[in-house]
């Protein structure tokens, strides 16, 4: 039977405004760099320019430290709770009423396909700041004591996979508990952020309480090191992530910190083949692979290999790659020509080190920056793509002969952020989960996410976590 064809369905862009040139967004208003200095912004699916962005120097980034102090000590600190709560109300109300602008602002600066900024991205974005209104009057519940307090000022470091949905994952907690925030976006994707700064706006929160600046690694590493800030809440590489540990070592800053992952996928034999391979799929190549939780390594029990492997293969010659305003395209572009190189250069060391590459075919565009999803078997242990963050749409597969041949090689790695464990016995489940050394386990599906559930790592995946209670007493300290 011949593959069934889609035919093209474009979201139009008509419903985005994107401006020329975007400048700081700093108490409550937007203002010019001091550097005087702008970026480009890039669309990764054509590489056409889409605006100018600002580059903040430090003396920007102690401008918008001053305008959150003055906002916190003067105004949000001093708020009724249940008042700061009605603004993240606000502020998710407008985000669902203006969804359809930022997911195609998000799949236009990101690459990602609409389908996900639609459906998961701006969705899950609203749904925190949602969640997190209800909180901000219930602080003393948050297992922080009977009054806990915010750390006042925090400085939030975002990366260019999820950009609103991480942007939502720390400023809503930050609001709710009464701090005040200067966030940078990535380079790479910073507009969905300056269209938060007006939402905020429009929300009509308090000038000062959220400031936006933009810039790269140095703009990042003026907001760790300014004293003005109590908190860093940053989520990257675990390489930025050491550096920033070091530069607060020593202060009393406190920090929450969502580094890499290298997720073991677990496939028992017993599983329901058909629902595991559709939770492969979308364990690694959501998001292009973008995805610091992404199943990358799959371990599969060594008698049901084959038949895993002829499966994945097939499900992966249907995998649509496009356009990603496309509604059919399933894996969009990858969001730099940097990280496409890094990809690019994993991949070459996968072939030189041995192991047997297989990649769907698909018909790459012209323009933009593009990878095929791959699959990797003969894949041991040493091998660099199963001991390195490959941050693409990679699969290293691996086999397993016992349950705890599983776990051993599960855990077998620096990081531990997340997992997947498929099998039909519940007792199975959770002997493994107990065993495992990951923050998140998902069982019989992978990339799940709620704003109630806390996400986070253990060893070098990070320190902290982020969403439920858990994320929320981040950014508390308890009154004594």
């Amino acid at each position: 039977m011949s593959q069934f064809e889609y035919a093209p369905a474009l979201e139009s862009t008509a419903i985005v405004n994107i401006a020329e040139r975007y400048n700081l967004f700093i108490d409550g208003k937007f203002v010019t760099p001091k550097s005087g200095k702008y970026f480009p912004t890039i669309n990764p699916a054509n590489e056409k320019v889409l605006a100018k962005v600002a580059e903040a120097n430090s003396t920007d980034v102690d401008t918008a430290v001053q305008a959150a102090r003055g906002a916190y000590s003067k105004v949000w600190s001093k708020m009724p709770a249940a008042e700061r709560g009605k603004y993240l109300f606000r502020i998710a109300r407008i985000l669902q009423e203006r969804a359809r602008e930022f997911a195609v602002l998000e799949t236009l600066d990101n690459g990602k396909p609409i389908r996900e900024s639609r459906d998961t991205d701006i969705p899950l974005a609203a749904a925190h700041f949602f969640y997190h209104a209800g909180w901000a009057d219930k602080l003393q519940y948050a297992g922080v004591g009977d009054q806990p307090k915010p750390y006042g000022v925090v400085g939030q470091i975002i990366p260019w996979n999820f950009p609103m949905l991480m942007l939502a994952w720390k400023v809503a907690p930050a609001l709710a508990t009464g701090n005040t925030v200067v966030l940078k976006p990535a380079e790479t994707t910073s507009l969905t952020a300056l269209l938060f700064a007006e939402v905020c706006q429009q929300a009509e929160l308090p000038a000062g309480v959220v400031n936006i600046v933009t810039g790269a690694g140095a703009t990042g590493a003026d907001i760790v090191n300014h004293p003005g800030i109590d908190k860093i809440a940053f989520t990257g590489s675990t390489e930025v992530g050491k550096l920033i540990a070091s530069s607060i070592a020593g202060t009393k800053k406190g920090a929450t910190l969502e580094l890499g992952g290298k997720a073991a996928n677990i496939i028992f034999d017993d599983a329901a083949i058909d629902e595991a391979v559709e939770g492969i799929v979308n364990g690694i190549f959501f998001n292009q692979g973008h995805v610091c939780c992404a199943g990358s390594r799959l371990l599969v029990q060594e008698n049901i290999h084959d038949e895993v492997l002829e499966k994945l293969k097939v499900r992966m010659a249907h995998i649509r790659l496009g356009n990603p305003l496309d509604k059919n395209t399933d894996i969009g572009a990858i969001n730099s020509a940097a990280q496409l190189a890094k990809i690019k250069e994993l991949v070459t060391a996968g072939g030189a080190e041995g192991a047997e590459q297989w990649s769907a075919p698909c018909d790459l565009p012209g323009e933009g920056f593009w990878f095929a999803p791959t699959i990797f078997t003969g894949v041991s242990q040493t091998h660099r793509i199963a001991r390195e963050e490959i941050f693409g749409p990679v699969l290293s597969v691996l086999t397993f002969r016992t349950p705890q041949e599983a776990i051993e090689k599960a855990n077998n790695t620096p990081y531990g952020l997340s997992a997947g464990v498929w099998s039909e016995k519940g007792s199975k489940v959770l002997w493994s989960a107990s065993r495992l050394r990951a923050g998140v386990i998902w069982a019989n599906t992978f990339n799940k996410f709620d704003p109630a559930s806390p996400f986070g790592g253990y060893k070098e995946s990070g320190w902290g976590r982020e969403g439920g209670r858990h994320g929320l007493a981040a950014y508390l300290k308890a009154s004594n």
